[in-house]
């Protein structure tokens, strides 16, 4: 699965509650689960570095 796939899984199970958390900054901005949600969705670069951020900090996993 691409790291795109993993997120959005993993946002799906995200207590709707909790989407508003901080999740990860990145350059200094912090990003929470919906925002991250938006930048994915847009696929943009950003994105990119995000999923890779969230991937190496063992945020979202795959679990196949």
């Amino acid at each position: 699965m691409d790291l795109k796939t993993i997120f959005l899984n993993s946002y799906a199970n995200v207590p709707l509650g909790l989407r508003g958390e901080i999740i990860v900054v990145l350059d200094g901005q912090p990003m929470t689960w919906n925002v991250v949600k938006v930048e994915v969705d847009s696929n943009t670069q950003k994105a990119k570095e995000i999923l890779q951020k969230l991937f190496e900090l063992g945020i979202i996993k795959n679990e196949k």
